[in-house]
């Protein structure tokens, strides 16, 4: 017998890894006329780099999805993920297809009641609001990287995905690899002995970019653009090219992030968690220090070290990578070592260049890595696709590989310790609490004040 979407929907009650989802919002599309009820519509929320290269590739390769929306603040770049989406499936139909609506304003895009799911591929300042709201209006959503801006916001938006009962996965892809689950399965199981240290190694973000205010673009709406955080002049510098799809400035900007630390870490310091089986916790020390620039318009952090401590008395080290120390995250135990990397794989066609390219998976002995994970050992989720998995759990209502509570925990790790960067001393704590203990100064940096009306 043929098990259709809606099936699953009625039929799912309980959610992997002890976590119950209840699928209390079901899209009318899955019912009505516009859609088959095993079909997912999906609307895409930013369309720039990440969505074109990776995002909205992801999921339109599955038959049973169809991205039939786009919204995004600059008028040409929603115009180009129309062309490209509808290019894409009149190609793969073999015929003229001309479904896919655009919009401005993303509230307008959840409005939409044919909508079940929503890819979140924005500047790093929108992810959390607009997956709250996304939720809230009962879409599913895939949630670029990294989860929020603030731990607060990360801690807003997981409560809104449990309350809700959506499901929500975030774009930490790595898990998907089979190399990183393995590293994570082998260091859970004892081959290395017991677990002391963690070296995650960082790309770095150069300084620059021309600080001059330029005429906003007439095709921009760059209030919104700038939304929740302060209002600033448009250079084109601090927003994207207006030309082409290239790495934009704003990911330098400390004002719509944190830079490599949350960029890069969010990925990497998630496989830590994985392999120490801290997915819903977190360190309770931190200190670190970085070289931040002194001109130019992009402020993110260069050069930085931290440290932080967990309460199973694993040490996690953050350093920038280099050629003697390439890209990727390093285990090291009592009886030996793992490292473990992304290998040749890009996201994006223009991810930065890393020193030192490695093999994706090496070992002290290399027996280590050939060694069978027993029946009554530790199995870790295994995932081969990302947005596969993300799409399986839209249908099946089971929790996906990288749900939002872990996905928050990755991230405050990551803004952990560019909180330490920026007050250059040790920091004690509390990943229950999810505050500092006994320290106002950095307690006060845990949020930041949210412009009107983009405020939360």
């Amino acid at each position: 017998m043929t098990t259709t979407r809606r099936d699953f929907l009625k039929r799912s009650i309980t959610a992997g890894l002890g976590m119950f989802i209840a699928p209390t919002i079901v899209p009318a599309s899955v019912f009505g006329p516009h859609a088959p009820s095993n079909r997912i519509n999906i609307g895409a929320i930013g369309t720039g780099r990440i969505s074109r290269d990776h995002d909205m590739p992801g999921v339109w390769k599955y038959d049973d999805v169809r991205i039939i929306a786009a919204a995004d603040v600059d008028a040409n770049r929603v115009a180009d993920a129309k062309k490209l989406v509808e290019g894409y499936y009149s190609k793969k139909l073999g015929k003229p297809y001309s479904g896919v609506t655009t919009y401005e304003n993303y509230l307008d895009l959840l409005a939409n009641k044919d909508i079940d799911a929503v890819l979140i591929s924005t500047p790093d300042h929108w992810h959390a609001k607009m997956a709250i709201d996304a939720v809230r209006a009962g879409k599913d959503v895939y949630l670029q990287k990294p989860t929020s801006l603030t731990i607060e916001e990360g801690r807003k938006m997981s409560d809104a995905v449990n309350a809700t009962g959506r499901i929500l996965q975030i774009g930490s892809q790595q898990r998907s690899m089979e190399q990183f689950r393995i590293a994570c399965e082998l260091v859970r199981n004892g081959r290395i002995g017991q677990l002391k240290d963690i070296e995650i190694r960082l790309p770095g973000d150069p300084p620059g970019g021309n600080p001059e205010e330029m005429p906003i673009p007439a095709n921009l709406n760059y209030d919104m653009w700038l939304g929740q955080t302060p209002y600033v002049p448009y250079t084109i510098d601090r927003v994207h090219p207006q030309q082409g799809y290239d790495r934009p400035g704003w990911l330098r900007c400390e004002q719509f992030g944190a830079g490599m630390i949350t960029g890069w870490g969010a990925h990497h310091f998630d496989i830590a968690h994985w392999a120490m089986d801290k997915e819903y916790s977190g360190p309770v020390e931190i200190s670190g220090h970085a070289e931040f620039p002194t001109s130019g318009l992009w402020n993110v952090h260069g050069d930085y070290a931290t440290e932080m401590l967990y309460d199973n008395g694993v040490v996690v080290r953050g350093t920038t990578n280099s050629k003697e120390k390439p890209n990727g995250v390093l285990f090291t135990g009592t009886e030996g070592w793992i490292f473990v990397s992304r290998g040749a794989y890009k996201a994006s066609a223009n991810d930065p260049e890393t020193a030192g390219a490695s093999k994706a998976l090496q070992a002290s002995d290399p027996k280590i890595l050939t060694s069978v994970i027993g029946e009554n050992e530790v199995h870790l989720y295994k995932s081969s696709d990302h947005h596969g998995n993300w799409l399986e759990s839209v249908r099946t209502r089971k929790q996906n590989i990288t749900p939002a509570e872990v996905a928050h925990r990755s991230c405050s790790a990551c803004l952990l310790q560019h909180i330490a960067m920026k007050l250059n001393r040790k920091l004690y704590w509390d990943p229950v609490l999810e505050r500092f203990k006994d320290d106002d100064e950095a307690n006060s940096m845990i949020a930041r004040p949210h412009r009107p009306p983009y405020n939360f």
